[in-house]
């Protein structure tokens, strides 16, 4: 940034600026011992024959010439133009032309390495040409604010040299802040040119008056605008249109609408499509979406057809208002229009759809904006990797990251940030440390959601001490945790018991001035009731109410659960009370809650009165109320009754869920109703309820056990068999059922299952897992071979369960043949199934197969150029080392040490 300071510019480094000091800086100032290089003879040669051959007419269009500046370098080029400094047209022409066409000069580094050789020689008047165009190309590229003050800092040094900025230069630099929205910088600029002498135009003042109006400095802006007036300058429509876009900054649109009731009386200063559009964006940004599209008609009707910009700015307030049917509709209207969907109206809808998580048609608007030759930017990829995280499919989201590197459209924090958001929601937060290491040796600095997403991430893992570091990290690096960190690590302190260093934390967090939020306490009285601390979690609650931080119920329904669980019913009813008093609304959790309390000690009735409450208050019973309700009745012994409240919830709009069905089957089954507990079990096949482990090992222990009371009932003198017998049999079998459990049982068991429920692979996918965990591996794999014999597929869990066990006996040949398996079927095993298997190859030397596997597993992830992915193949597949971790950290400190200005 550029300060004035005794009629120089001063440079305030930045933490962007410190990173790029690691550059050659020989390309950013000119010292004092600075000599002009002294080329090799091929290629003074080479300098002498292009100066020739520009000098002759149309030889922009040589052959010869494109060949010959295919790989100049810098110092050639300049060379170049030395040869021709009197002409100062031809050298600015040869200047943008080598910029263009040599692969040495395309970037800004590389041009600002020119405009110092350009000085160094006096070339001021090519030089003067050449900033000019340097400032107009970092409005186009998406870093453009580091490239300005990158820009702007150079110019400093050059100044020292005696190179003097004319005044076409200072008015493109003041035109392009005010696109940028950078207010401060542009004011300085004003103030630098009127310190030079310089006398400033209409344009100027147009241009610093819209700066300061998109920063939300409007009262200067105002200043201007009256200077502006006493000088005799005309009242503009764009002058005006800044006003209007400054007060609608503030969010002042009374004043706005002011301004623009001003504009349509006045002459010469009318209202254009931009300042509708602006007043337009104005009332979506405080939510007044209908008086929007009232402006939007009376725009319309007085003759001004609505611009793409128009109509995305109200895209975008129907996406985070409206249904995506709206969206696509608005879209439709658009297009009827005459409008054409710019990057910013694909970006827009590609974020709703992905927060809609309907990522394949994201990516089809994606594709459609790269046909329609639009170049998207960080932004849009942004939205589509961070959909791709969303969903957990982390490879397509780096399948774009390297997309990004090779369209030259730099990756930014935030790109970095959704990556490693991705990989800790998968739980692969070691691998997300390992981007982090690749994210600083590409020059962008971890900020503090970095940190914070990292400590959430590991905190949920149960590394918690891996946490720990990284908030070491942050103190010592000059990165300030904040509430988010402290309660995200106070969190995993608390989840894992470690309640004494949690409430060592809260102190810290008060010692350093860090206000708790409402999350904090809520996560501490949480684990205070997690270990029976209920004392702490009521003095906590009071401290809570004191401080004015009770927004929601969250806590009291924690604590309401805990001293229903430990039978004090006085002081859950003080508590409730409580809720009610402070004007709390106790929420559907609050009510289901008290069900389940009065459910777990046996009072059913007092549960059916709080149903009552709750449909008189308003507050409907969901779901989970009815299901825990059927369980109290169920563990009453009220089994019917609680049959009969399950066939009432279709007619409350109530779907039962699969959990639903589990307690009512579990409760037939453990009092030996094994044929009503498989009724319910079709009706829940018929209902698409998906049948789960929860369903299964109560049914084939039922069955199992049922088998044995038969054998037992035939060799026993007994002619009968009673309930609670039975249920013995059930519960002594239920713990040890698959290590109890032969080949021949499990066949037997299987087929009178089918007979039931008919084919099911969840029921095969189910034992199998089950004779894994008891370490019976080849039943497993028998199991599995039958399961392919029958036409059923494995799924993921079996597959990464049996492809563990493979690896760890060396047995790749089967795992790859679990793969084809899988493939043929259309499947694709998890990530760390592959992930096993490469690593394994890879240690007994069959690289190739890895490589295949690599491929494979590519291509079933949507990748669909393998090679754009390689520079993450080994981040993503190699196994993790502490090592690394411990390295990483010492880089951390090394370049956040450099980072930090010297006082």
């Amino acid at each position: 940034m550029l300060i004035p300071k005794n009629n120089t510019f001063s440079v305030i480094p930045t933490r962007r600026s410190l990173v790029l000091q690691s550059l050659p800086l020989r390309w950013f100032s000119i010292s004092s011992s600075f000599h002009q290089p002294t080329p090799k003879v091929a290629e003074e040669h080479t300098a002498y024959q292009v100066s020739s051959l520009i000098k002759k007419p149309n030889w922009d269009k040589n052959i010869l010439l494109k060949s010959l500046i295919s790989h100049m370098p810098p110092d050639v080029a300049f060379r170049v133009m030395q040869l021709n400094s009197v002409d100062v047209e031809l050298g600015f022409r040869f200047f943008k032309w080598v910029c263009l066409h040599s692969t040495y000069c395309y970037d800004l580094i590389s041009k600002i390495r020119l405009l110092n050789l350009m000085v160094s020689c006096n070339l001021f008047g090519i030089a003067q040409r050449a900033v000019i165009l340097l400032v107009k190309e970092c409005t186009t590229v998406d870093s453009c604010k580091d490239g300005i003050l990158k820009l702007m800092g150079v110019l400093e040094d050059l100044t020292q040299d005696g190179f003097r900025l004319n005044y076409p230069c200072y008015s493109t630099l003041l035109m392009c802040l005010a696109k940028l929205d950078m207010s401060s910088d542009a004011f300085l600029v004003y103030s630098r040119m009127v310190k030079e002498g310089f006398v400033v135009g209409a344009i100027d003042y147009k241009n610093i008056i819209n700066a300061l109006c998109k920063g939300g400095l409007v009262e200067a802006g105002e200043m201007f605008v009256a200077r502006v007036l006493k000088l005799g300058f005309e009242l503009t429509t764009h002058i005006c249109t800044s006003l209007v876009l400054g007060k609608c900054r503030i969010g002042d649109l009374q004043e706005a609408f002011h301004v623009f009731d001003v504009m349509s009386k006045e002459l010469g200063c009318s209202p254009n499509l931009v300042t509708y559009t602006i007043l337009i964006h104005g009332l979506c940004e405080r939510g007044r979406l209908q008086d929007a599209f009232q402006l939007k008609d009376e725009m319309n009707g007085k003759g001004y057809k609505s611009s793409s910009r128009t109509y995305t700015v109200l895209l975008k307030a129907v996406c985070d208002v409206g249904s995506i049917d709206q969206v696509l509709a608005m879209l439709d209207e658009m297009v009827s229009n005459g409008g054409k969907p710019n990057l910013h109206t694909h970006t827009v809808l590609i974020d709703r759809l992905c927060r809609d998580g309907k990522i394949e048609q994201a990516n089809g608007i994606f594709k459609k904006a790269v046909t329609d030759g639009l170049c998207p930017g960080t932004v849009t990829y942004n939205a589509l990797i961070n959909g791709y995280c969303k969903e957990g499919r982390v490879l397509k989201a780096f399948e774009l990251l390297s997309v990004m590197e090779k369209r030259n459209c730099r990756p930014n924090i935030r790109t970095y940030n959704e990556l490693i958001e991705g990989l800790c929601r998968i739980h692969m937060s070691s691998k997300a440390m390992l981007l982090l290491r690749r994210m600083v040796d590409n020059g962008v600095i971890p900020n503090q959601v970095t940190y914070n997403i990292l400590v959430d991430g590991f905190c949920k893992e149960g590394q918690v001490p891996m946490a720990a570091r990284i908030c070491n990290y942050m103190n010592y690096v000059g990165v300030t945790p904040d509430c988010f960190t402290f309660t995200a690590y106070l969190d995993g302190l608390c989840k894992h018991g470690r309640l004494q260093e949690a409430e060592g934390l809260l102190c810290l967090m008060l010692k350093r001035g860090i206000s708790p939020d409402e999350v904090t306490y809520t996560a501490l009285l949480d684990g205070y009731c997690k270990i029976g601390k209920i004392t702490d979690a009521l003095m906590l609650l009071e401290n809570m109410i004191e401080d004015r931080c009770l927004t929601t119920c969250h806590a009291f329904n924690s604590l309401i659960d805990v001293l229903f669980k430990e039978n004090r019913l006085r002081e859950e009813n003080l508590i409730f009370a409580k809720l009610l008093k402070y004007g709390l609304v106790p929420s559907v959790v609050t009510y289901t809650t008290l069900i389940q309390g009065f459910c777990q000690i046996g009072k059913t009735t007092d549960s059916f009165h709080i149903l009552e409450l709750m449909k008189r208050v308003g507050s409907s019973p969901n779901i989970y109320t009815y299901t825990i309700l059927i369980h109290g009745l169920c563990q009453s012994g009220r089994i019917e009754e609680a049959a009969t409240i399950l066939d009432s919830m279709s007619t409350l709009g109530l779907s039962p869920n699969h959990v639903t069905y589990t307690v009512l089957i579990d409760a037939h089954i453990k009092v030996g109703m094994l044929e009503s507990a498989l009724h319910f079990t079709r009706k829940m096949i018929e209902t698409g309820c998906r049948l789960s482990s929860h369903i299964f090992y109560p049914l084939l222990a039922g069955l199992f056990s049922s088998k044995n009371a038969s054998e037992a009932k035939e060799s026993s003198s007994s002619s009968t068999l009673t309930s609670s017998s039975k249920e013995n049999l059930i519960g002594s079998s239920c713990g040890n059922i698959f290590n109890q459990m032969d080949m021949e049982h499990a066949l037997r068991l299987l087929n009178d299952m089918e007979c039931y429920l008919g084919p099911n692979p969840e029921l095969y996918n189910f034992t199998i897992i089950g004779f894994c965990k008891e370490g019976k591996f080849d039943e497993a794999d028998h199991l599995a071979q039958l399961m392919l014999q029958k036409g059923l597929c494995p799924d993921k869990a079996v597959c990464n369960t049996i492809i563990r066990n493979y690896c760890n006996e060396g047995k790749y040949s089967k795992c790859l043949k679990l793969f084809e398996v899988f493939q043929n079927n259309g499947l694709a095993a998890g990530l760390s199934s592959y992930c096993s298997v490469i690593r394994g190859l890879c240690n007994i030397g069959k690289t190739q197969g890895a490589r295949n596997l690599v491929s494979e597993l590519l291509r079933h992830a949507g990748i669909e150029d393998e090679n754009m992915l390689s520079p993450y193949v080994e981040l993503l597949l190699t196994e993790d080392d502490p090592d690394k971790y411990r390295e990483l950290g010492q880089l951390f400190d090394r370049v956040h040490h450099e980072d930090r200005p010297i006082i």
